[in-house]
């Protein structure tokens, strides 16, 4: 049996994933040790809700658990969640923002690194079913070499954890997957209640509206001798995909992704916040881990 404890828990993050470990056959060799939030209502629900215990606080489960799950809102609390656990190196999911900052994205990402720590995480937006093929055809050209993009997804301009950043990583995540993990540049604009930005590539641009308050998700890609567009509709998959994908990791499996471009999102999100302030494009620095 693997023991995990989920740190973070003010969303649907850590009642989808206690669910399917509740309930499907596939995960019933994990079992949550711990809850824990720094609002206690949302732990004591779970406790309520899953029988699950409430930890003391978020180093209570150091030593006891296999895997370590970190779903809190605000991303400027998920390295701190961490930092008691990483000696120990298990594998850890870490959700949206990874951080809001790209020092401490570096440091953390260093850390983990040096322990050998495998990780997954991020937006759950990188697992639906079109956002994948929409990836496999600009990987295989389909339809020719790719010729730009267009994202749209939501982002809250007010929230009490961190702002642009607690939902901006789904946009910024969706481009990563589709078009690639290093835009060369980013230029933004804010008009009214959106931020259209401009995501620079080599060969291509990828244009990204951010619409506040509105959860639509919407993907395209086109080609030399093709587009595809689609609604990407909400769906419980997203979490059945980013738990397996942790699962796999907690049992040994590699992870998907390189530091680098894991924390990739979080360098893109700061370098809009910077273009918006400066009114011009941003360079992306290169990521070093």
């Amino acid at each position: 049996m693997k023991k995990i404890a989920i740190l973070g828990c003010e969303n649907s993050h850590a009642n989808a994933f206690l669910k399917f470990i509740k309930g499907n056959e596939e995960f019933s060799d994990i079992e949550c040790i711990g809850v824990y939030s720094v609002d206690p209502i949302a732990s004591k629900k779970l406790r309520d809700t899953f029988g699950v215990p409430v930890l003391e606080n978020y180093d209570s489960a150091v030593g006891a658990i296999d895997g370590l799950v970190i779903t809190a809102r605000h991303g400027g609390d998920h390295y701190k969640f961490a930092k008691p656990y990483i000696e120990s190196g298990i594998p850890m999911f870490i959700d949206k923002p990874i951080t809001v900052s790209e020092d401490e994205a570096v440091e953390f990402m260093q850390a983990l690194k040096a322990r050998g720590t495998r990780i997954s995480g991020g937006s759950s937006l990188k697992q639906d079913v079109y956002v994948s093929e929409l990836k496999k055809d600009a990987l295989e050209e389909n339809g020719g070499k790719t010729l730009g993009g267009f994202i749209r997804a939501p982002y809250q301009a007010e929230n009490a954890y961190g702002g642009f950043y607690f939902y901006a990583q789904h946009l910024v995540e969706m481009v990563c997957e589709i078009f690639g993990r290093f835009p060369k540049s980013v230029e933004a604009k804010k008009n009214g209640r959106t931020i259209n930005v401009l995501f620079h590539y080599d060969d291509y641009d990828c244009v990204g509206l951010f619409c506040d308050g509105s959860y639509v998700y919407y993907a395209a890609r086109m080609a030399e001798k093709s587009s595809k567009s689609f609604e990407i509709p909400t769906t419980t998959d997203w979490y059945y995909r980013e738990f397996k994908e942790f699962a796999e990791i907690l049992s040994g499996g590699e992870q998907t992704c390189t530091h680098e471009e894991f924390i990739s999102p979080v360098f893109i999100m700061n370098a809009i916040m910077r273009s918006l302030e400066s009114g011009k494009a941003e360079e992306l620095p290169e990521i070093k881990v």
